[in-house]
């Protein structure tokens, strides 16, 4: 891992850069899969199925059976936890509930929003090198709380055309409409265009590695929505005296597992915390059955150290993170300076693993800096505000002259005029 000793403000931005992802290269591998799909449906799918996934299939759709059988070869143990997940999941988007209101703008003029469910969604659950079951509760609960008719889910198989039990265990629980056998690049295909066995959605939702992520962004161009911009996965944890370093190094490597184009920063304002938290990093990953990828994350990490509380914040906020951890005991002071983040976890019992699985916020989050214009998923992804409003002859009285002046001066006369003859009505 790389120390920095006290940068400048201008080095914040040469700080704060990702791990290069050369999208372009992917474009021509991703644009024929694309294509293909939306010309040869299920055919296509089960071609490449076969040729990315190494499964044969006879049906992409999974079955009531496969679902039951999963059931029962999930450990009561860890079902008893994807439920409780579930519950606090449940809890933490149910109070995002909209209540929209009536305002009177002026006399005889009131306008209101109305939410609704966007009413088909896709998601996408990676399956390779970590099959992410919890991302089946982050992102199919908020939809069933929302109200979309539809939830479609896809996510690719083994070898032996299987579907991991414990994210069918999620999906059941969670309330999924449909899974599918698909991953990659044709699922994302299958979902935008609609097969003959998998529905068009109209929002697709989940991670992937960058072939997923690059097809993502090509579907969303014109056929479908999508939730945010989706990067490889990081966090910033910043830290001083007060911080334990055995949680901070356990922090940092949590999410060097991730992958090998993962990113961890560490900030801190004691240099004896950095050295402390690198020592037990360094001993940390020669215990992780992942210590290969874990280790070439860190070659793309850095520990800084900063002078003071100010230039931590404004480093983080810089970097604008997908997970920020706060790992001091002043972290309520700290929390007020956030301003670009993904999600916060303040103190140091509050590890970011918590947020990935059963604290209850979501942990589908903007990555990439993309936090800086971005939310993680919520309720709001998955609805829509209608917007209304209603005039009575008051209100055409209220507004009507300066909605004919300003018509005008934009030199849209049919504009001016559908005011202009409702004035002369109600005169």
């Amino acid at each position: 891992m790389e120390i920095i000793r006290n940068p400048k403000y201008n080095d914040f931005a040469e700080i704060s850069k990702r791990p290069v992802i050369d999208l372009a290269a992917l474009n021509e591998t991703v644009t024929t899969v694309l294509s293909d799909i939306g010309a040869r449906g299920d055919e296509a799918v089960k071609d490449y199925e076969k040729k990315f996934d190494k499964a044969e299939l006879s049906d992409l759709l999974v079955s009531k059976a496969e679902i039951d059988a999963a059931m029962k070869e999930v450990a009561p143990e860890l079902l008893e936890a994807i439920k409780l997940a579930h519950s606090n999941i449940s809890k933490f988007h149910e109070s995002q509930k909209f209540e929209g209101r009536v305002v009177e703008t002026c006399k005889g003029v009131k306008c209101w929003q109305k939410s609704v469910a966007i009413e088909k969604v896709g998601l996408y659950i990676p399956g390779g090198t970590a099959p992410l079951f919890s991302t089946v509760l982050m992102l199919a609960i908020p939809a069933k709380i929302a109200g979309c008719k539809e939830i479609v889910l896809c996510t690719p198989p083994s070898k032996e055309g299987k579907v991991n039990a414990a994210i069918l265990a999620a999906a059941e629980v969670a309330g999924v409409s449909k899974i599918f056998k698909i991953g990659g690049v044709q699922a994302i295909g299958a979902m935008a265009y609609g097969t003959e066995s998998v529905p068009k959605v109209y929002k697709i939702f989940g991670p992937g590695n960058r072939f997923v992520m690059a097809a993502k962004q090509a579907v969303s161009l014109s056929d479908v929505a999508i939730d945010m911009p989706a990067g490889p996965s990081e966090v910033c944890v910043v830290a001083d005296e007060t911080s334990n370093p055995v949680f901070v190094a356990a922090d940092l490597l949590s999410q060097a597992e991730h992958g090998t184009d993962s990113q961890v920063l560490l900030i801190s304002t004691s240099e004896e915390m950095l050295y402390k938290v690198k020592d037990e990093v360094e001993r940390q990953v020669e215990l992780l059955p992942r210590k290969e990828m874990a280790k070439k994350t860190l070659e793309n990490s850095r520990l800084v150290l900063v002078n003071d509380y100010d230039e931590a914040m404004q480093l983080s906020n810089a970097y604008a993170p997908e997970h920020l951890i706060l790992a001091s005991e002043n972290y309520e002071q700290l929390a007020d300076k956030v301003v670009n983040a993904g999600s916060v976890f303040l103190g140091n019992y509050a590890c970011e693993s918590a947020g990935d699985y059963a604290s209850g916020t979501n942990h589908t989050l903007p990555t990439h800096g993309w936090a800086t214009c971005y939310s993680g998923v919520n309720l709001d992804s998955y609805m829509r505000k209608v917007t209304f409003q209603h005039l009575t002859a008051e209100g055409v009285a209220s507004i009507g002259k300066a909605v004919e002046l300003m018509a005008e001066a934009e030199s849209l006369d049919a504009h001016k005029n559908a005011m202009t003859v409702r004035i002369k009505y109600v005169n």
